[in-house]
């Protein structure tokens, strides 16, 4: 299962697109937001394929298992700060769609990356 870089990991390409989108949406917040929503929102993004790729580096599965649920994690941590961003009418929900599209499919690959992992 092991791929010999990161990179070629579909699961790590997807959480990289998240981040850049990610960053795009941080930039229509208010600038006092730069040092609390804001930074918490790319804290949490850059977490994701960082995570999936120190994961993959690790020298088991059960180490890569939980690294991915750190990712998972920051994910859903994301997922509650968009949704902050538009019930405080911040960012629209319009304009976060393609975001949580992402989250949604990240999700769905993480779980089964972790799922084909874990021994049964």
């Amino acid at each position: 299962m092991k791929s010999s870089d990161f990179r070629d990991l579909k699961v790590w390409q997807k959480a990289m697109d998240l981040t850049v989108e990610v960053y795009r949406l941080v930039k229509l917040l208010p600038p006092d937001e730069n040092f609390a929503l804001s930074s918490q929102m790319r804290r949490a993004v850059i977490s994701i394929p960082s995570n999936i790729a120190e994961g993959q580096g690790r020298d088991t599965m059960k180490e890569f298992v939980r690294f991915l649920s750190v990712a998972r994690g920051s994910l859903r941590e994301l997922s509650t700060q968009l949704e902050i961003c538009e019930r405080i009418d911040y960012i629209d929900a319009s304009q976060t769609s393609k975001a949580k599209d992402l989250i949604t499919e990240l999700d769905k690959m993480i779980n089964a990356l972790s799922n084909s992992l874990i021994p049964f």
